[in-house]
């Protein structure tokens, strides 16, 4: 292996620890009351936060007016994500997490187990990683009570 294939492989695997970083702040910042402001930071001018059946935002600004309403929502979550599959293609990058929640539904103050898996896509901006695409797929969303084979979205 020649140095300059070897400075590919290690930038890649840099890429990869960058984008995690990314994706960490982003949970950290949601589980810390939504900070509308930080999260927003973490995405592109015209990016897009799908949740399917929790809205779609287009660009940042719209983003930034989700998480802010977010708390109002879900007052409590801890987002766990895992299993990263992260591709890299120069300043563009590719990401698959799943994510387990448990989480409080603001109405009726509901204990709710979650689990979804985000498909997101990534741009490097001015040496920064930044959200360009992000999509939420959920899997269940149940009582913690009843679980997901009882009711599977609540």
């Amino acid at each position: 292996m020649d140095l300059a294939s070897l400075e590919r492989r290690i930038k890649v695997l840099e890429d990869k620890e960058e984008i995690k970083q990314l994706k960490h702040r982003y949970c950290c910042l949601c589980d810390n009351t939504y900070d509308a402001d930080a999260l927003a930071e973490l995405f592109t001018e015209d990016a897009v936060w799908d949740g399917k059946e929790r809205g779609k935002n287009n660009g940042r600004e719209a983003i930034r007016e989700f998480f802010r309403n977010a708390p109002n929502r879900l007052p409590f979550a801890i987002h766990m994500v895992m299993n990263p599959i992260i591709e890299v293609m120069g300043d563009r990058a590719t990401g698959i997490w799943y994510l387990f929640q448990p989480c409080t539904y603001a109405e009726g103050n509901q204990a709710v187990w979650g689990s979804a898996r985000y498909d997101e896509e990534y741009v490097r901006i001015n040496g920064q990683w930044m959200f360009q695409n992000l999509t939420l797929t959920s899997n269940f969303w149940t009582p913690f009570d009843e679980g997901w084979a009882e009711t599977q979205f609540a």
